[in-house]
């Protein structure tokens, strides 16, 4: 870290007891499509719900970086787990981002988390490839200055135990549409979960479909109104800074366990063919494993440096967001890599469900459909390159 600070030890945290107990608890809440309520109840004990908030307000003072740690172990755990918890972490970590520097907007989200509340993540929609840049939710102002939410947010992890939701609509009321980010209230009507999420992978996160039909946010929890668009903003930039950072660290997380179990397959299975040597002495094993080592290690220094220089306050201007995409597409397909590399390696038990590998192989594929998506993360990574796709001249002829 910068600045000479001390880390944040992963296992003061995460002690190896508790990791072992979320471990052994993953298979079952995947079979049964169930909520991690144990692990959930465990790490709110922990003090994990709180990682960014300030140890004067009883939490841990964590940074980013301290936090990609924490998710990495994690996640090697119950990735799951970990992909619900992260989306209560966005919103303190975004908090935590704005705090550095000198804004308060968001300080009643470290307030509140500090208090046990707990945050979801009601961003994102169906058919929305424009993300934080446009919405198809209604946010109808009140006289009063408040904000009622119309629409449907998919992928809203922790669904059973969120107390607190962060959303965003568009109000087209006025001359130029705005979209307004606000907070609402689990005890407040307006709101309703379906119970659709029965996935193939990260089913214990529990990411149900929200239904909002006139959810209130109150006008001290409305945090910004902008443009319709592609803007500087902090609070956008934070969103990106944080979401695409501690999702590269969940992935990662996944894919450090997967080279972990790959390695123990090679050592238990004999080759017949080879005089019942482990397959640790196939050079064709051994190089598959030293490949997908070599790509996790490259991600280990990019997540690490990304999430330093968010914490040191380092001002890339417009490369940041080239960069965080950059990150999580690197991550989540080294993950996918990796844990494929993995399954080749372990062999045909790895097939069967009791395997903790075709688990992972299921978990890894959620990544694909976090924002920002491959095709979104070459556009801006081009875009930044090479500016924008110019548009062909009228009236051009050929020749």
């Amino acid at each position: 870290m910068r600045g000479g600070a001390v880390s944040l030890d992963p296992t003061s945290v995460l002690p190896d007891e508790l990791i072992e107990r979320i471990r052994s608890r993953a298979p079952g809440y995947d079979e049964r499509n169930e909520f991690f309520r144990e692990d959930f109840d465990e790490l709110v004990e922990a003090g994990y719900l709180k990682a960014f908030v300030s140890k004067g307000a009883g939490g841990l003072g964590a940074s980013l970086a301290d936090v990609v740690r924490l998710q990495r172990r994690l996640a090697a755990a119950a990735p799951a787990t970990a992909l619900g918890v992260n989306m209560h972490l966005v919103w303190t970590g975004v908090a935590r981002v704005f705090e550095a520097r000198g804004d308060a907007s968001l300080d009643f989200v470290l307030e509140e988390a500090g208090a046990g509340e707990v945050f979801s993540f009601g961003i994102s929609e169906a058919g929305n490839d424009s993300v934080l840049f446009d919405s198809v939710t209604v946010a109808e102002p009140q006289p009063e200055g408040g904000v009622r939410f119309t629409g449907t947010k998919v992928f809203t992890s922790l669904a059973p135990v969120w107390t607190r939701m962060g959303t965003f609509g568009k109000d087209a009321t006025g001359p130029e549409p705005r979209l307004v980010y606000g907070f609402i209230r689990r005890g407040e009507p307006g709101w309703r979960h379906l119970d659709d999420w029965d996935t193939l992978g990260m089913r214990a996160s529990q990411s149900c479909t929200t239904i909002l039909d006139g959810a209130y946010a109150p006008e001290s929890r409305i945090v910004r109104r902008l443009p319709v668009g592609p803007n500087p903003d902090l609070l956008v930039f934070g969103i990106f800074a944080v979401f695409e950072t501690l999702l590269a660290a969940v992935y990662t997380g996944v894919a450090e366990r997967a080279l972990a179990l790959g390695v123990d397959a090679a050592h238990r299975r004999k080759s017949l063919k080879n005089g019942g040597r482990p397959y640790a002495q196939d050079p064709d094993i051994r190089w598959q494993l030293a490949e997908a080592a070599m790509a996790l290690d490259g991600v280990l220094p990019h997540l690490e440096r990304v999430a330093d220089d968010v914490d040191g306050l380092v001002d890339r201007g417009p490369a940041w967001f080239p960069a965080l995409s950059g990150l999580k597409h690197r991550a989540t397909e080294t993950a996918r890599a990796v844990v494929d590399v993995a399954m080749r390696v372990g062999g045909g038990g790895g097939y069967f469900r009791s395997n903790e590998l075709q688990r992972l192989y299921r978990d890894v594929l959620a990544g694909l459909y976090h924002p920002s998506d491959p095709e979104s993360a070459h556009a801006t990574v081009a875009n930044a390159l090479l500016g924008p796709i110019e548009e062909p001249a009228t009236g051009a002829v050929d020749g």
